[in-house]
């Protein structure tokens, strides 16, 4: 009890070395708390049998420029309909529409706390999930994913609406677009005051994007990557003319970025063609900093000021010291900072969002598999213990540069191990570069899981490993490359005096880590060593599938 006494007494928000310290002792008396949702009710079984019978383009992959306003994108038309058979329900409250290459989970969960601190029935709509569909959907003043009885009872009260849809559509209507329309009517059945909802694959041709401009409060564009390149029509240009097409007449437009000019002048046309106002986040994110980490109530922790300025088309104001983020790195800041600007774009709408209801829902915002840091009971159930584990759902090469640079100032002084599973329609090389260049690890082990349930789309583990190790000799970087995996553990017994970095390809997660382990203990000694795991949520979900069931 003097432990844990201390632990809560003595850890605030400090220097990066502190943060690191505290995790430790938070690792061994395991303080931090987990995140997990209890297991899948069977109430959920029902739809998921269901969804599991239409196209599921996450676990096939999309067609390329699915996402372009062309013969080949998706056909909205299809989503239309569906919705007018179900009655509409999205014109029944009013939604702010999230898109952008990375970053719109994260904003799109700070946006809907923010808005439930002010005590708003908020229905927030994202995706993939971790554990359970259920994660996708949350609604009224909680954040948590949707009860399974209540989500079951909708579904068997409108299935025959979505039966009649399926058949009509010639059984063309995705597993995507039939959860879009369940979540929509969801939030009307809860007389939600407004909803949040990421877009999922770039804007124009979503099957989110059927709203209005007089169902839409703003618009967010995050940030225009290369991720789904050949889905959003082969360039950045032809991805940001996708994700411009949430924008519509009238109604803001926050940009979150930063973007190359040209691109951002794309947006910046469609929003004067359609005279929406919009509003930069990078206009005055130079005035909002991190200040250092800790442990605050047994959990990590960054200590960030937020100070906005901004006179352009909406002119928005407020000052937030001292704020304590639950997620971590510079690129949550930018994330939070954009959540910012649109709950004050709302307030500019006339929607009530106070200065505390901002801070207290950035500071209550958690998310599984966005740096996330286990508690010991769960590292203990992996079999490491000794070891600190983070999970974090990274798979683009900005995504990856952001992991490397919050590892860089959380834990700058452990000794790391890292995991990564991918699927097989990444930008793997670079991938790679970001994290090899910014990190030094004692292990890299690559490996496979199932994508959306499925082995498809999952790169092979010793095709990433040839990628790893190509990379590695164009970087300089010593290595042992552990070729035939029956060698992985004599190699984690005469590793230990070895300053090489060892790589490898293993398709079991559970020897990975196990055999990793061994390595990185051999090397550390009696310090905890940092295993990061990362490449995709679905290796995310592996892991705390294995540990909660």
């Amino acid at each position: 009890m003097k432990a844990f006494s201390w632990l809560y007494k003595c850890a605030k928000i400090s220097n990066h070395s502190n943060l690191e310290s505290t995790l430790i002792v938070s690792a061994k008396l395991g303080c931090i708390r987990t995140l997990c949702s209890a297991s899948i009710r069977s109430d959920t079984q029902q739809i998921v049998e269901y969804l599991d019978r239409l196209k599921n383009y996450e676990k096939s992959g999309v067609p390329k420029n699915a996402g372009t306003e062309t013969d080949d994108g998706f056909d909205l038309g299809r989503m239309k309909r569906l919705m007018s058979l179900l009655g509409n329900p999205q014109s029944m409250y009013k939604t702010v529409h999230v898109a952008g290459t990375k970053g719109k989970g994260s904003t799109a969960a700070f946006l809907s706390n923010i808005l439930r601190a002010e005590g708003y029935r908020v229905g927030c709509y994202t995706s993939p999930h971790i554990r359970t569909i259920r994660e996708r959907m949350s609604v009224g003043l909680r954040d948590e994913p949707v009860p399974a009885d209540l989500l079951h009872s909708l579904f068997v009260r409108i299935r025959r609406f979505l039966d009649q849809a399926v058949a009509n559509e010639h059984g063309l209507l995705s597993h995507f677009e039939v959860l879009t329309a369940v979540a929509f009517t969801l939030f009307a059945d809860q007389n939600v005051d407004i909803a949040v909802v990421e877009a999922g694959l770039g804007g124009s041709r979503d099957a989110t994007n059927i709203l209005t401009s007089n169902e839409l409060a703003a618009a967010v564009i995050t940030t225009i990557g290369k991720e789904h390149l050949a889905a959003l029509g082969g360039s950045l240009e032809s991805i940001a003319l996708a994700k411009s097409g949430i924008i519509k007449h009238g109604r803001p437009v926050i940009l979150g970025g930063p973007f190359l000019p040209h691109v951002e002048q794309i947006i910046r046309n469609k929003a004067l063609s359609i005279c929406s106002p919009v509003v930069s986040v990078c206009d005055s994110e130079k005035n909002s900093v991190i200040n250092g980490f800790g442990i605050v109530d047994g959990e990590p922790r960054q200590s960030c000021d937020i100070l906005l300025q901004i006179q352009k088309d909406i002119p928005l104001c407020i000052e937030l010291s001292a704020l304590n983020l639950s997620m971590l790195g510079y690129h949550q800041l930018h994330n939070a900072v954009t959540a910012t600007c649109a709950a004050l774009c709302l307030r500019n709408e006339g929607w009530r969002v106070t200065d505390e209801s901002i801070r207290t829902g950035l500071e209550s915002t958690q998310l599984l598999g966005r740096g996330q840091f286990l508690k010991i009971q769960e590292i203990e159930a992996l079999g490491l213990p000794g070891s600190m584990v983070l999970l974090d759902g990274a798979h683009t090469l900005d995504s990856a540069n952001a992991l490397a640079n919050m590892i860089s100032t959380v834990c700058p002084n452990s000794r790391l191990m890292l995991v990564v599973a991918m699927a097989d329609d990444k930008d793997h090389i670079g991938f790679a570069k970001e994290l090899l260049s910014g990190l030094r690890f004692e292990a890299v082990f690559m490996t496979e899981v199932d994508i959306a349930g499925d082995k498809s789309r999952s790169a092979s583990a010793m095709f990433l490993k040839d990628i790893w190790t190509t990379k590695c000799r164009d970087l300089g970087i010593e290595f042992e490359d552990t070729n035939d995996p029956k060698s992985l553990n004599a190699a984690a017994r005469n590793i230990g005096n070895s300053n090489k970095m060892v790589v490898a390809a293993e398709t079991s997660l559970t020897k990975c880590l196990m055999v990793g382990n061994k390595i990185l203990k051999a090397r550390t000694g009696d310090q905890l060593g940092l295993i990061v795991i990362t490449g995709s949520l679905h290796i995310v979900s592996s892991i705390l599938s294995s540990i909660h069931g």
